[in-house]
Parts: structure tokens; C-alpha cells; sequence
């Protein structure tokens, strides 16, 4: 009884196998190739215009969203002469899958979209043997591929023309409009009232520096840094350099201003002539005030560090950009005793200042410089309008990041139009 019990149980377990074989077979034959040939037609709603906002080296393309969108069915992009009626002899410039190349995933703002987030979207620039030129028609197309099969939309002929105005970049235009008149009402209320200047320690040792080495009878040096005027920092050094020897010319200090760029020199020297006529002294100024001895980074440095030990100049300015030679060219000026002042916005130079000179001017101490020294109401009105602009920036950054942690988390689109006013759009 046992033996036949146990028999009607495999039997009746290999009739199971056979009949959940049977379903899996039905299921490939039937089932599969039903969901495998996806019935497809050709892209729908094909656009293809200008690309807005450029200089008319690309056209753009879109098509609606189809229900078969996915990684298995893919789109080309196909163009070619105007003159070109059969879109089977038109140039594939590129092919992706359907479920990419959307609106969205394009970086425009939202006042520049021409078409919804969902919409397909693709640009068709110079490819090898196809050359997109500005005022020149050309013919588009868009094909559907799955497998072998392959449907082209109808072909569409556009132009491409260069933009006057980029609209993307509308948001920069009225930001820099806004710090421009910032800047300007903060000159005229400079002028009005006084603005406040936090005390800067090394600008307020200048004078005691050029006092000192009057009273010693002995020069003032004076170095530019080792970048040429393209630098912002070289700049504020040859301003700086105005002052300083506004005063050297007022004290009767000899001043001595070693070069390592010919248009640096040329700049300085005018800048030097200038501040003597200012301080009445036009005949103590001397041509060779600002002389040149090379371009070379460490000959200069042996150059200068020569005058220092020579000359033995009480006071010592170091305004601008630095590099490896600046630990060089302080530490001989402490060996001689000078009073030592340096300026830098060279991050990875400013320890060795800070332990080998007596005051540093720290990053944007260097830019405020010009202003503090002179007090001039349009020098004060800026600074203390970039200032604001600054602190406008930093609220900015503050908002852009809790409006995309916002959109982050709940998923929402509304705080996207407020990042794009601060963003720097294409």
C-alpha cells in the first residue's frame, strides 16, 4: 500500500512539472513576442528651428514623447543639404536611446523653453563631412529604430542665423545692472556722509614706514609682485604704489621700485610721475625710480635681495602676487632691519609673510588699500558697495540652498524658476 501511495505522489508531481512547462512554454510563445514587437511610428510633432541664443552654428530639434519611449527603441537625428528630398540619404549626427535627450535635461532657463520638460529635445551641430554654417538652410529629419525597422519623419528644412542677444543670459544682465547702480548709490552717499572703515593695521603702519627711513636717510623699496597688469592684485599694487610715493615725494624719501615686467615698469613710472606732481615735488622725481632687471623668477630674486644688502632700505613694501620667492626676499629684508609690509592675495604665500614681516595685508586688505589710504569719496563709495554686492551674493547662495534642498526633498518644480534668476545659464 505504501509502495503504490508513493507512486500516485510522482505521478501526480511529474503531471504538475508538465503542466507549469506547458504555461512557460505559452507564455514565450504567445506572450513574449506580443510585448517584444511594440508597434512604432515615426517621431510626431517634429520641430526643428534655430537654435535660440547662439552665435548660428546649430540647429535644435524636437518631437513629442512617445508610449514606446525606452531603452530598447532608440532615435537619430538625420540631416543634410536643403536640397535633399529622400531622408535615407541624409547624415546620421548622433542616436540615442528613447527615454533620453529631453527639454528638462537641457540647461536653459525657464523664460527661453519653447516646448514642455517631456519633450524630446536635441541639437545638431558640425559633424565629420558636415559642416553647420550660419544663414545656410538645411534639411532634418528624425527616425524611429527598433531592430531592424527603422521609420524617418518627414523631412524639414531650417536655418540657422546668429542671435544678437543671448535671453539665457538675461538674469546676468539685470544682476550686474543691479550691482552697478549699488555701486553708484553707494559713491553718492559716500560723498554725502561719512562710511565707516574698519582699521587695517599694516595701511596705518605706512606712514610710520616712510617716516622712519626719512628719519634714517635711507630708501623705501617698493616691489609690484611677480604678475604683470592682467593680475587684479598687480593692480592694487601699482595704485598702492601712488600713495606711497605721494608721500615719499612729500618727506623728500628716496624711492626704489625694482621691475620684472616691462609694462608693469612703464605703468609704475607714470604712476610715480603723477604722484610727485600731486605732492608738488615734480623735481625730485627720478626716471630711474622704476628700473628693470629681469623676467626671471629666482635672477630677480638674487637682484633685489642685493639692493637689500647694498642700499639697506628701512622700509620695505611687498604688494601683489607671490610666489616661491617671496620667503627669499623677506627674510634678507628682516636680516637688514627694514620695517616690512606685504599685500598678497597668494594664499600659499601669505604664512611665510605673516611670520617674516611686521604687517600683512591679508587677500582683500590688499584691494581695500587704495581706498584707506586716500579716503577718497569714490574709492570708499565702491569698496562699500562691493561689500553689499558681497553680502547679497552670500544671502543669495544661503536661498539657492534651501530652495534646492526644498525641491530635493518634496519633489516640487516651483523653486527651480527661483534658481534659475541666480544661475549662469548657457
Amino acid at each position: 500500500m505504501k509502495r503504490e501511495a508513493y507512486l500516485v505522489k510522482c505521478r501526480n508531481a511529474r503531471s504538475a512539472c508538465r503542466l507549469l512547462c506547458a504555461i512557460v512554454w505559452a507564455m514565450n510563445v504567445l506572450v513574449s513576442p506580443a510585448l517584444a514587437e511594440v508597434p512604432i511610428t515615426a517621431p510626431q510633432e517634429v520641430r526643428v528651428f534655430d537654435t535660440p541664443n547662439d552665435g548660428g552654428e546649430s540647429l535644435t530639434v524636437q518631437w513629442a514623447p512617445m508610449p514606446w519611449d525606452g531603452p530598447d527603441i532608440r532615435y537619430q537625428v538625420l540631416v543634410g543639404e536643403a536640397s535633399i528630398i529622400d531622408p535615407q540619404k541624409l547624415t546620421v549626427v548622433s542616436e540615442f536611446p528613447a527615454n533620453s535627450k529631453y527639454v528638462k535635461d537641457v540647461k536653459t532657463a525657464w523664460w527661453t523653453r519653447t516646448a514642455e520638460k517631456t519633450w524630446h529635445q536635441a541639437m545638431v551641430k558640425s559633424v565629420k563631412g558636415l559642416e553647420i554654417k550660419d544663414d545656410q538652410p538645411y534639411a532634418v529629419a528624425v527616425a524611429t529604430i527598433q531592430g531592424d525597422q527603422r521609420i524617418v519623419s518627414a523631412v524639414q528644412i531650417a536655418t540657422p542665423v546668429a542671435n544678437w542677444f543671448n535671453w539665457n543670459q538675461l538674469n546676468n544682465l539685470v544682476i550686474g545692472l543691479s550691482f552697478g547702480g549699488l555701486v553708484f548709490f553707494a559713491i553718492s552717499y559716500a560723498k554725502r556722509h561719512e562710511i565707516f572703515l574698519r582699521r587695517i593695521p599694516g595701511l596705518d603702519a605706512v606712514d610710520e614706514a616712510i617716516g622712519r627711513a626719512t628719519e634714517l636717510g635711507k630708501p623705501i623699496l617698493y616691489l609690484t609682485g611677480a604678475h604683470d597688469l592682467h593680475d587684479p592684485s598687480t593692480i592694487a599694487a601699482a595704485v598702492i604704489l601712488g600713495k606711497v610715493a605721494k608721500r615719499a615725494a612729500l618727506y623728500e624719501t628716496e624711492l626704489m621700485v625694482p621691475h620684472r615686467e616691462p609694462i608693469t615698469m612703464a605703468v609704475c613710472q607714470e604712476i610715480t610721475k603723477q604722484a610727485y606732481l600731486e605732492a608738488g615735488k615734480p623735481d625730485l622725481f627720478k626716471e630711474g625710480a622704476n628700473f628693470f632687471i629681469t623676467s626671471d623668477q629666482f635672477s630677480y630674486t638674487a637682484a633685489v635681495d642685493g639692493i637689500m644688502l647694498r642700499k639697506k632700505p628701512a622700509a620695505n613694501f611687498f604688494m601683489g602676487h607671490y610666489f616661491a620667492e617671496s620667503l627669499l626676499l623677506t627674510e634678507t629684508g628682516a636680516s637688514t632691519g627694514a620695517i616690512q609690509i606685504a599685500g598678497t592675495d597668494a594664499d600659499h604665500q601669505l604664512p611665510f609673510f605673516v611670520t617674516t614681516c611686521d604687517y600683512t595685508l591679508i587677500g582683500e586688505e590688499l584691494y581695500a588699500a587704495s581706498a584707506y589710504l586716500s579716503k577718497e569719496s569714490v574709492q570708499i563709495g565702491t569698496l562699500r558697495g562691493q561689500d553689499i554686492g558681497k553680502a547679497l551674493i552670500l544671502l543669495a547662495l544661503v536661498a539657492g540652498t534651501v530652495l534646492a534642498t526644498v525641491g530635493v526633498v518634496t519633489g516640487a518644480q516651483w523653486p527651480q524658476y527661483f534658481l534659475d534668476l541666480m544661475r549662469d545659464l548657457k
